[in-house]
Protein backbone atom coordinates (compact mmCIF):
# COMPACT_ATOMS: atom_id res chain seq x y z
CA UNK A 1 0.00 0.00 0.00
CA UNK A 2 0.99 3.71 -0.74
CA UNK A 3 2.41 5.71 1.78
CA UNK A 4 0.83 9.13 2.55
CA UNK A 5 3.67 10.79 1.28
CA UNK A 6 3.21 9.10 -2.39
CA UNK A 7 -0.11 10.21 -2.31
CA UNK A 8 0.48 13.94 -1.53
CA UNK A 9 2.93 13.73 -4.23
CA UNK A 10 5.90 14.07 -2.16
CA UNK A 11 9.24 13.43 -4.37
CA UNK A 12 12.59 12.87 -3.85
CA UNK A 13 14.61 16.22 -3.71
CA UNK A 14 18.01 16.43 -3.75
CA UNK A 15 18.21 19.95 -3.81
CA UNK A 16 21.33 21.51 -1.88
CA UNK A 17 20.55 24.67 0.71
CA UNK A 18 22.78 27.17 -1.57
CA UNK A 19 20.03 25.93 -5.02
CA UNK A 20 17.29 27.09 -2.48
CA UNK A 21 18.95 30.40 -1.59
CA UNK A 22 19.78 31.08 -4.81
CA UNK A 23 15.95 30.17 -6.23
CA UNK A 24 14.96 32.61 -3.19
CA UNK A 25 17.28 35.62 -4.83
CA UNK A 26 16.12 34.97 -8.09
CA UNK A 27 12.26 35.49 -7.06
CA UNK A 28 12.92 38.40 -4.99
CA UNK A 29 15.02 40.32 -7.71
CA UNK A 30 12.47 39.53 -10.48
CA UNK A 31 9.49 40.95 -9.26
CA UNK A 32 11.20 43.94 -7.70
CA UNK A 33 12.65 44.86 -11.02
CA UNK A 34 8.96 43.82 -12.47
CA UNK A 35 7.18 46.00 -10.25
CA UNK A 36 9.24 49.06 -10.68
CA UNK A 37 9.63 48.80 -15.07
CA UNK A 38 5.35 48.23 -14.30
CA UNK A 39 5.84 51.40 -12.08
CA UNK A 40 8.04 53.68 -14.28
CA UNK A 41 5.94 52.64 -17.48
CA UNK A 42 2.44 53.34 -16.28
CA UNK A 43 2.96 55.12 -12.85
CA UNK A 44 2.92 54.10 -9.37
CA UNK A 45 -0.39 52.29 -7.75
CA UNK A 46 -1.82 50.90 -11.53
CA UNK A 47 -2.98 47.59 -11.02
CA UNK A 48 -3.27 46.48 -14.87
CA UNK A 49 0.65 47.10 -15.05
CA UNK A 50 1.63 43.97 -12.94
CA UNK A 51 -0.26 40.82 -14.11
CA UNK A 52 -0.18 38.29 -10.88
CA UNK A 53 0.28 35.23 -12.95
CA UNK A 54 4.04 36.55 -12.95
CA UNK A 55 4.73 35.40 -9.56
CA UNK A 56 3.71 31.56 -10.53
CA UNK A 57 6.21 32.36 -13.79
CA UNK A 58 9.02 33.43 -11.26
CA UNK A 59 8.94 30.09 -9.17
CA UNK A 60 9.25 28.25 -12.21
CA UNK A 61 11.97 30.38 -13.78
CA UNK A 62 13.81 30.57 -10.39
CA UNK A 63 13.40 27.72 -8.65
CA UNK A 64 13.05 25.46 -12.15
CA UNK A 65 15.20 27.07 -14.56
CA UNK A 66 16.15 24.01 -16.49
CA UNK A 67 12.46 22.75 -16.66
CA UNK A 68 10.63 22.36 -19.67
CA UNK A 69 7.91 24.35 -18.63
CA UNK A 70 10.29 27.49 -17.73
CA UNK A 71 12.22 27.70 -21.03
CA UNK A 72 11.17 30.96 -23.11
CA UNK A 73 8.65 29.60 -25.68
CA UNK A 74 6.42 28.18 -23.09
CA UNK A 75 6.98 31.17 -20.95
CA UNK A 76 6.02 33.70 -23.46
CA UNK A 77 3.79 31.95 -25.72
CA UNK A 78 1.88 30.56 -22.98
CA UNK A 79 0.79 33.91 -21.18
CA UNK A 80 0.34 35.60 -24.63
CA UNK A 81 -2.21 33.09 -25.67
CA UNK A 82 -3.73 32.55 -22.76
CA UNK A 83 -4.38 36.64 -22.53
CA UNK A 84 -5.97 36.60 -26.10
CA UNK A 85 -7.94 34.04 -25.14
CA UNK A 86 -8.87 35.22 -22.00
CA UNK A 87 -10.11 38.60 -23.83
CA UNK A 88 -12.00 36.85 -26.38
CA UNK A 89 -13.71 35.14 -24.06
CA UNK A 90 -14.36 38.14 -21.72
CA UNK A 91 -15.63 40.02 -24.83
CA UNK A 92 -18.00 37.67 -26.49
CA UNK A 93 -19.63 35.54 -23.68
CA UNK A 94 -21.82 37.41 -21.55
CA UNK A 95 -22.11 35.22 -18.52
CA UNK A 96 -18.83 35.78 -16.42
CA UNK A 97 -18.30 32.13 -14.64
CA UNK A 98 -18.78 30.76 -18.24
CA UNK A 99 -16.36 32.82 -20.05
CA UNK A 100 -13.51 31.67 -17.05
CA UNK A 101 -14.40 28.44 -17.80
CA UNK A 102 -13.81 28.82 -20.78
CA UNK A 103 -10.71 30.81 -21.07
CA UNK A 104 -8.93 28.24 -18.41
CA UNK A 105 -9.80 25.30 -20.50
CA UNK A 106 -9.11 26.65 -23.74
CA UNK A 107 -6.03 28.46 -23.02
CA UNK A 108 -4.64 24.36 -21.59
CA UNK A 109 -5.82 23.28 -25.03
CA UNK A 110 -3.79 25.89 -27.23
CA UNK A 111 -0.98 25.62 -25.08
CA UNK A 112 -0.88 21.89 -25.35
CA UNK A 113 -1.12 22.39 -29.39
CA UNK A 114 1.49 24.91 -29.41
CA UNK A 115 3.87 23.27 -27.01
CA UNK A 116 4.29 25.95 -24.95
CA UNK A 117 2.48 24.53 -21.53
CA UNK A 118 3.43 27.30 -19.03
CA UNK A 119 0.58 26.58 -15.63
CA UNK A 120 0.80 29.89 -14.80
CA UNK A 121 -1.17 31.14 -18.36
CA UNK A 122 -4.25 29.58 -16.85
CA UNK A 123 -3.75 32.55 -14.48
CA UNK A 124 -3.63 34.94 -16.94
CA UNK A 125 -6.57 33.47 -18.86
CA UNK A 126 -8.63 34.08 -15.48
CA UNK A 127 -6.94 37.13 -15.32
CA UNK A 128 -8.29 38.41 -18.47
CA UNK A 129 -11.58 37.75 -17.62
CA UNK A 130 -12.19 38.23 -13.75
CA UNK A 131 -10.08 41.51 -13.67
CA UNK A 132 -12.22 43.78 -13.71
CA UNK A 133 -12.57 47.30 -15.71
CA UNK A 134 -9.37 48.12 -15.99
CA UNK A 135 -7.95 45.22 -17.20
CA UNK A 136 -11.32 45.03 -19.64
CA UNK A 137 -10.31 48.09 -21.24
CA UNK A 138 -7.23 47.50 -22.48
CA UNK A 139 -9.05 44.65 -24.71
CA UNK A 140 -6.84 42.57 -26.65
CA UNK A 141 -3.45 44.79 -25.86
CA UNK A 142 -3.99 43.44 -22.41
CA UNK A 143 -1.90 41.06 -24.60
CA UNK A 144 0.84 43.21 -24.99
CA UNK A 145 1.21 45.02 -22.25
CA UNK A 146 1.06 44.05 -19.73
CA UNK A 147 1.46 40.62 -20.49
CA UNK A 148 3.95 40.26 -23.34
CA UNK A 149 6.01 43.11 -22.11
CA UNK A 150 6.14 41.18 -18.20
CA UNK A 151 6.71 37.85 -19.64
CA UNK A 152 9.80 39.20 -21.81
CA UNK A 153 11.44 41.11 -18.51
CA UNK A 154 11.12 38.03 -16.67
CA UNK A 155 12.81 35.73 -19.36
CA UNK A 156 15.37 38.34 -19.62
CA UNK A 157 15.98 38.92 -15.95
CA UNK A 158 16.15 35.03 -15.95
CA UNK A 159 18.74 34.77 -18.66
CA UNK A 160 21.14 37.33 -16.83
CA UNK A 161 20.39 35.78 -13.16
CA UNK A 162 20.99 32.43 -13.73
CA UNK A 163 24.48 33.32 -15.83
CA UNK A 164 25.88 34.20 -12.75
CA UNK A 165 25.79 30.57 -11.35
CA UNK A 166 27.90 27.95 -13.61
CA UNK A 167 26.07 25.23 -12.63
CA UNK A 168 22.44 27.10 -13.85
CA UNK A 169 22.16 27.28 -17.18
CA UNK A 170 18.77 29.22 -18.94
CA UNK A 171 17.88 28.74 -21.70
CA UNK A 172 18.52 24.89 -20.77
CA UNK A 173 19.86 25.10 -24.16
CA UNK A 174 22.28 28.32 -24.07
CA UNK A 175 25.97 28.30 -23.17
CA UNK A 176 26.27 24.37 -22.78
CA UNK A 177 30.29 23.55 -22.20
CA UNK A 178 31.71 21.34 -24.92
CA UNK A 179 32.10 18.98 -22.55
CA UNK A 180 28.61 18.65 -21.89
CA UNK A 181 27.70 18.00 -25.15
CA UNK A 182 25.49 15.03 -25.29
CA UNK A 183 27.72 11.78 -26.42
CA UNK A 184 26.78 9.68 -28.90
CA UNK A 185 24.29 6.41 -28.12
CA UNK A 186 26.97 3.41 -27.21
CA UNK A 187 24.96 -0.10 -27.87
CA UNK A 188 22.19 -0.69 -25.54
CA UNK A 189 21.64 2.63 -24.83
CA UNK A 190 18.67 4.89 -25.74
CA UNK A 191 17.72 6.58 -28.76
CA UNK A 192 15.89 9.48 -29.84
CA UNK A 193 13.39 7.17 -30.96
CA UNK A 194 13.51 4.78 -28.39
CA UNK A 195 12.73 7.72 -25.99
CA UNK A 196 9.80 9.27 -28.16
CA UNK A 197 8.11 6.03 -28.12
CA UNK A 198 8.57 5.50 -24.15
CA UNK A 199 7.48 9.28 -23.38
CA UNK A 200 4.78 8.24 -26.22
CA UNK A 201 3.65 5.40 -24.15
CA UNK A 202 2.89 7.65 -21.00
CA UNK A 203 0.42 9.68 -22.73
CA UNK A 204 1.22 12.25 -20.28
CA UNK A 205 3.55 15.95 -20.27
CA UNK A 206 6.96 15.28 -18.73
CA UNK A 207 8.77 17.88 -17.58
CA UNK A 208 11.95 17.34 -18.75
CA UNK A 209 13.68 18.28 -22.09
CA UNK A 210 14.77 15.29 -24.37
CA UNK A 211 18.48 16.19 -23.88
CA UNK A 212 18.08 15.84 -19.88
CA UNK A 213 16.28 12.66 -20.13
CA UNK A 214 18.60 10.75 -22.46
CA UNK A 215 22.05 12.69 -20.73
CA UNK A 216 20.36 11.02 -17.38
CA UNK A 217 19.76 7.65 -18.55
CA UNK A 218 23.67 7.54 -20.19
CA UNK A 219 24.93 8.68 -17.24
CA UNK A 220 23.42 6.34 -15.15
CA UNK A 221 24.66 3.33 -17.75
CA UNK A 222 28.64 4.74 -18.20
CA UNK A 223 29.06 5.30 -14.44
CA UNK A 224 27.94 1.62 -13.82
CA UNK A 225 25.36 3.05 -11.22
CA UNK A 226 22.38 1.17 -13.13
CA UNK A 227 23.27 -1.17 -16.09
CA UNK A 228 20.52 -3.04 -16.89
CA UNK A 229 21.96 -5.44 -19.36
CA UNK A 230 24.53 -6.57 -16.64
CA UNK A 231 21.54 -7.15 -14.19
CA UNK A 232 20.01 -9.28 -16.51
CA UNK A 233 22.85 -11.42 -17.26
CA UNK A 234 23.15 -11.37 -13.62
CA UNK A 235 20.09 -12.71 -13.02
CA UNK A 236 20.15 -15.14 -15.87
CA UNK A 237 22.87 -16.46 -14.78
CA UNK A 238 22.21 -17.29 -11.28
CA UNK A 239 19.10 -19.27 -12.52
CA UNK A 240 20.78 -21.53 -14.61
CA UNK A 241 23.11 -21.93 -11.67
CA UNK A 242 20.06 -22.72 -9.61
CA UNK A 243 18.94 -25.24 -12.35
CA UNK A 244 22.61 -26.68 -12.75
CA UNK A 245 22.63 -27.66 -9.12
CA UNK A 246 19.70 -29.12 -8.14
CA UNK A 247 19.64 -31.10 -11.71
CA UNK A 248 22.89 -32.70 -10.60
CA UNK A 249 21.30 -33.01 -6.52
CA UNK A 250 18.99 -35.20 -7.86
CA UNK A 251 20.90 -37.91 -9.77
CA UNK A 252 20.34 -39.55 -12.76
CA UNK A 253 16.54 -40.67 -13.24
CA UNK A 254 15.62 -44.09 -12.45
CA UNK A 255 15.56 -46.67 -15.40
Amino acid sequence: MKSWGAWLGIELSVVSPTEKIVSVVGGFVSIVFLVLISGWSLGPGNATALVASMGASAVLLFAVPHGQLSQPWPVLAGHAFSALIGVACAKWIARPELAAACAVGLAIGVMHQFKCIHPPGGATALTAVMGGKAIHDLGFGFALFPVLTNGLVMVGIAVAFNWLFGWRRYPSALGRPASEALPEPLAGEPSHEQVVAALRSLDSFVDISEDDLLRLCRELTRNGIYDVRAQVASRTTRTWKSWLAGLLASGPPSP
